[in-house]
């Protein structure tokens, strides 16, 4: 088939560059959280800022499901260590406000609860800082309030001062 002149296409113009691998990361989880009832992936991955670590290590947002055609008066299905089941269902008008108020509108109206293995979460830390900064580079680096930035740029320096050549086989 060829295409004809002025003929309107459905694809998006290519830009013919190198992407980054973080401009694709958001396409590819939206989709697949989209798929299994999650409009927002910020609610899975902000569930224990949402309820607190206590809940969070308890409890699994599994889908939340709008009525067809609408935004809001959804369901939130979550997956709860069987032992804590109760007490969340006796928490659940609670969870259902934070969950509404974590959206900023009415978006959850009924809270379900199913018993299963709730996965444990990942940790999130600073990194490490690698090295000082080399004497060198000065004092602008002492200056930085934030710990974990002042890491990263004082790694950065550290790495542009250090001396190019074929790396060392021991």
């Amino acid at each position: 088939m060829s295409k004809r002149a002025g003929a309107p296409t459905s694809e998006a113009p290519r830009q013919n560059r190198a992407r980054a691998v973080s401009e694709l990361l958001p396409a590819i989880h939206g989709a697949a959280f989209k798929r299994f009832g999650f409009v927002q992936s910020a609610l899975v991955t902000r569930w224990a800022e949402i309820v607190g670590e206590r809940w969070a290590a308890a409890s699994a947002p599994e889908s939340l499901r709008f009525p067809p055609g609408k935004k809001a008066d959804g369901v939130l299905t979550l997956v709860v260590r069987s032992a804590h089941a109760p007490m969340l269902q006796h928490i659940a008008p609670e969870i259902v406000e934070r969950v509404n108020r974590f959206f900023g509108y009415a978006a959850v109206a009924r809270l379900t609860i199913r018993q299963g293995e709730v996965a444990k979460p990942m940790p999130r830390s600073a990194p490490p800082s690698l090295k000082a900064a080399p004497p060198e580079i000065g004092e602008g680096l002492k200056v930085i309030a934030d710990p974990e930035l002042r890491a990263v740029l004082e790694s950065l320096a550290a790495g542009v001062h250090t001396p190019r050549g074929l790396p060392r086989i021991s």
